[in-house]
């Protein structure tokens, strides 16, 4: 693996973390939102990551590896809806009940607050490989 590789792995791990920090935003923006049924509230949605590996040489080969990260998909929560007592409401249903999405705040922030932290830490590295990088062309002057 090459330095320039660590450009390519932080920045797909900076493009996952991207993608964590909006689901997250997004349910919680959606975490006071109401519906007139259990089928049509917000469900949560949670990024999947996988590891990508290519290029693996043989075990005992030098070889050039490179790895990185990507989204192998978004799932929704499979959480039941919380269902509230309110007839008032314009979208209560018959029995006046509305529902809304089985959202913990407090877990979504402790989520965007690692995903910042994570992407952070990815421009940490990338930052420092750059500079490097430049340190390493200067030696010959």
């Amino acid at each position: 693996m090459g330095l320039y590789d660590i450009f390519d792995i932080s920045g797909s791990a900076m493009s996952a973390q991207s993608i964590r920090l909006n689901t997250t935003a997004s349910n919680i923006a959606n975490a006071d939102s109401v519906a007139s049924s259990s089928g049509e509230t917000y469900k949560a949605r949670h990024p999947v990551f996988q590891a990508v590996m290519n290029g693996i040489a043989a075990q005992g080969q030098n070889g050039n590896a490179s790895a990185g990260v990507s989204v192998a998909g978004i799932v929704e929560s499979q959480a039941a809806p919380i269902a509230r007592y309110q007839p008032e409401n314009p979208l209560a249903d018959e029995q006046g009940f509305v529902y809304a999405p089985n959202i913990n705040i407090v877990e979504e922030m402790a989520n965007m607050i690692s995903a910042s932290r994570s992407y952070q830490s990815n421009v940490q590295v990338a930052t420092m490989t750059k500079h490097l990088l430049t340190r390493t062309l200067t030696l010959g002057q």
